[in-house]
């Protein structure tokens, strides 16, 4: 009887540790790499990619908006070679692209984290998004109580520019997922 019973349990331990690597299988099929020419990294298979729709752009994706917003999340980056200013100035820059209640630049926040194998400073900002325009291109309209979710990644030669904009509920169920993707930030091979 003992020995039927630690039988049992190792069956029951083997079979949790076979469900454990299959789920961790089906995470892993369930990535994408993205190769923004010279930089790559992972996403979940359910984030869009598509062709830059300008030269400015190395790689752009959206999302589907979670129940109840309007319109997707759209993720695109831009690199420069040289840089284009330094961490901080291109901080200042995207928040004034979004007003407060009161119509002022809300605090944007930021932290250093590691990708593959290089520094990624993360940054973050809420409020009413005014996007740039450009010359060429249609006018793009203010989104109210939208969010940012932001990287800047520093290279040798080119510095690399991540920005992903939507409603703010879709934008804070994507937060895991945006942060699990800074993780696999790669520049080079």
């Amino acid at each position: 009887m003992r020995y039927a019973n630690d039988f049992r349990r190792g069956a029951g331990l083997a079979m949790g540790l076979a469900a454990v690597a299959l789920l961790a299988v089906a995470a892993d099929e369930a990535k994408q790499t993205i190769d923004a020419r010279g930089l790559t990294f992972q996403t979940p298979k359910s984030w869009k990619s598509s062709p830059p729709a300008s030269s400015m752009r190395r790689a752009q994706l959206t999302v589907e908006p979670a129940e109840g917003d309007d319109y997707p999340a759209e993720m695109i980056v831009y690199a420069f070679p040289g840089g284009a200013g330094s961490v901080e100035q291109n901080l200042a820059r995207w928040q004034t692209q979004f007003k407060d209640e009161q119509g002022n630049p809300p605090k944007i926040e930021s932290n250093k984290v590691r990708g593959k194998n290089v520094e990624v400073t993360r940054a973050e900002i809420r409020g009413e998004y005014h996007p740039p325009q450009f010359p060429g291109q249609a006018p793009q309209p203010v989104r109210k109580d939208a969010r940012m979710l932001a990287a800047i990644v520093m290279g040798d030669d080119a510095s690399y520019y991540i920005r992903m904009i939507g409603p703010d509920r879709t934008m804070t169920k994507l937060r895991p997922e945006f942060d699990e993707m800074l993780k696999t930030i790669q520049i080079g091979n």
